[in-house]
């Protein structure tokens, strides 16, 4: 009887301990102490409660009283406010919420991949940027990286922060780079609220409104709100298994007590299967798995060979590599996978006859494995090049949990689900954007889905057409020697594109990318970039903010003359001796030429070729990384790659 009672008692307090949990009010995540709020409109503040709960939201001396509905939700809007503070919001229930030292300010958006994502801690000149960032009146929110089924009505964690060398480091460079312009230059607070996830695509940051009147994604929507994630996960996990050999390795066998057992020379591999390099293996086979796996290759050398030391050019690894010769370490390279891989080899680690290269790779995320250009995967001896792409023997001897599970771009909607809806409808000035990187390959898909997805978010928000502004793909991989088709220079066409919806700004960067790296380290000119975007599109200053843009052609007695937009105080060539680079020209038989090319006024270009007598199209700039352009206007900002042409590229 006393057990009864007991039980019976217990049961009644968790019920009424629960009841007093769920009573309390509660705010999203987004609302913090030291947060921004957004001047010049009215300011949404919302959360939950019991159904019926008397709300009562305090800020600047205004008292505003609502209850929670039937769903326990409820939601008021500030007055209108003049930048200033610090003020404190007081939210009073049944309990009493209090955040101190809240600013009225500018509430920027940064969203997009890795190059968003990229820390100030990882770009130019770190060590003194962080050092520098004393600016307490910039204020750093980051979102969780998280993916969703459905839309999320919150987030995990995330608190507002102010900017100093304390918080700076692990925050976006192009948020910070751009708000530090923007503060310095307004002198008004400035709220950054960053969600970012590298690798992804856009669509997985479009809502499913929009999506799913999609030719293209409409389909997956439905998949993906009709799936049971278990399921899924397990179908996953069979289907890893099946790849793998019929096992799930969780522990990589290849490493015993810290020794790399299998980079010996004479470790039995005879049951491993074959791969080729240089290629991801994902492209093999080994589809959604990351971890790690290990490559072998032998090869014969001659007691000549022998003799002399060698330098391995192994190509790309993606992400981190320890390379080995015959069990011995000869390099390694962490985190790096777009660096080319060259170890030199000591010839007392070489011998006559058999020897073995291992590779031992681990890759984070996305794409992995060796990669590249076979011409880049040679071994260097003596006066001799010993190619070594083609098959190796290849055994993945840790698969990651991730592989079972849904990645941000498995489906679309999965990041606006978790990180963009969670937002909604916190008041912001605007959104700035760097991301197409990932849908490069898809250049004439994304003229649609670009400005789809501005177009939805602004849909969202509710806020009219708030500005939008957005980074144009840097120049990135080996320039080209002859013209030719080029993806990214596509995809910079579909961004120009979408300038055509209002309140929307590009910062062109076809001048601070760097060859070997798709995450160029100068962040601030990013940054700046879309600073002046930002005071030209969302404050109205007159300012010039843009790049030389193409706006008309004319073709006459073999030459084309270029007019440009958005010279600003004139065109310039950056070059001592004024020849302008980066132009091809093509006739009807759609052959393009380099082209020599002039400045003829402050806002023109005479263009021409040897080659083409009678010039139909001309192109600027137009490859993935057109290397050497020197085209500018006279405040110093780079021309914008075009072409002239409609013709059919390589890209769907």
């Amino acid at each position: 009887m006393k057990t009864l009672l007991h039980i019976t008692f217990t049961s009644l307090l968790l019920v009424f301990l629960s009841h007093i949990v769920k009573a309390d009010v509660k705010l999203p995540r987004i609302f913090s102490s030291n947060m921004v709020l957004q001047q010049g409109i009215e300011i949404p503040v919302w959360g939950w409660a019991d159904k019926g709960e008397q709300i009562m939201v305090i800020f600047n001396k205004k008292t505003i009283r609502t209850k929670a509905n039937t769903e326990g939700k409820w939601k008021v809007n500030l007055p209108v406010q003049e930048y200033g503070g610090p003020h404190t919001l007081t939210v009073k229930g049944k309990n009493t919420i209090v955040f101190d030292n809240v600013l009225i300010g500018d509430v920027w958006v940064c969203s997009g991949q890795s190059n968003m994502e990229w820390s100030v801690d990882r770009s130019k000149n770190a060590e003194e940027e962080i050092a520098l960032a004393n600016y307490p009146k910039i204020r750093l929110f980051t979102v969780p990286k998280t993916v969703a089924q459905f839309p999320k009505d919150d987030i995990s964690s995330g608190e507002w922060v102010e900017c100093s060398p304390e918080t700076i480091g692990g925050f976006s460079a192009v948020g910070y780079f751009f708000g530090k312009k923007l503060q310095t230059e307004l002198e008004v607070p400035i709220g950054l609220l960053h969600t970012s996830w590298g690798g992804t695509v856009a669509e997985t940051w479009t809502s499913a409104e929009t999506i799913s009147d999609d030719p293209d994604f409409k389909e997956m929507l439905v998949k993906l709100q009709q799936m049971n994630l278990e399921n899924y996960k397990e179908q996953k996990l069979e289907e890893v298994k099946k790849i793998l050999g019929g096992e799930f390795p969780t522990e990589d066998k290849g490493m015993e007590n810290g020794k790399p057992v299998w980079s010996a020379l004479d470790f039995n591999d005879s049951n491993w299967k074959t791969i080729k390099t240089p290629t991801y293996w994902e492209a093999q086979g080994y589809m959604d798995i990351d971890g790690i796996g290990w490559y072998r290759k032998e090869i014969q050398l001659t007691e000549e060979q022998s003799q002399s030391n060698l330098t391995l050019h192994l190509g790309k690894v993606d992400d981190s590599d320890i390379t080995f010769l015959n069990g011995i370490e000869i390099g390694k390279t962490e985190n790096k996978y777009n660096e080319e891989r060259i170890y030199t080899v000591d010839k007392k680690y070489i011998q006559p006859g058999k020897n073995m290269i291992v590779v031992r790779v681990d890759d984070t995320g996305g794409n992995g494995g060796i990669w590249g250009d076979p011409k880049d995967q040679f071994i260097a001896i003596g006066n001799e090049k010993m190619d070594i792409s083609g098959d190796w023997k290849f055994k993945i001897s840790k698969a990651s949990v991730s592989a079972v599970n849904i990645g941000p771009n498995s489906y679309p909607t999965l990041l606006f689900n978790g990180m963009i809806n969670p937002l909604l409808p916190y008041a912001i000035k605007g959104a700035i954007w760097y991301q197409g990187e990932s849908n490069a390959s898809r250049a004439k898909q994304y003229q649609r889905i670009f400005p789809d997805l501005i177009e939805d978010w602004r849909a969202q928000w509710n806020q009219g057409d708030f500005p939008f502004l957005f980074v144009s793909l840097a120049n990135y991989m080996k320039p080209v020697e002859t013209p030719a088709a080029s993806e990214w220079a596509e995809l910079r066409e579909a961004q120009t594109k979408t300038l055509s919806l209002p309140n929307t700004g590009m910062a062109v960067t076809i001048d601070i990318g760097e060859a070997n790296d798709i995450h160029p380290k100068n962040k601030q000119d990013v940054g700046k970039r879309l600073a002046l975007n930002a005071l030209k599109v969302a404050y109205g200053k007159e300012i010039v903010f843009s790049g030389p843009m193409f706006e008309s052609v004319e073709f006459s007695k073999g030459k084309a003359t270029i007019v440009f937009s958005e010279t600003g105080s004139g065109l310039k060539v950056k070059d001592k001796y004024g020849y302008l680079k980066g132009f091809e020209i093509a006739g009807s038989d759609k052959k393009f030429h380099w082209a020599k090319a002039e400045l003829a006024t402050n806002n023109s270009v005479v263009v021409s070729a040897e080659e083409v007598e009678n010039p139909v199209a001309v192109r600027y700039g137009w490859a993935n990384n057109p290397d050497d352009l020197n085209l500018y206007n006279k405040e110093g900002l780079p021309a914008n790659p075009f072409r002239t042409d409609d013709w059919p590229g390589i890209t769907k």
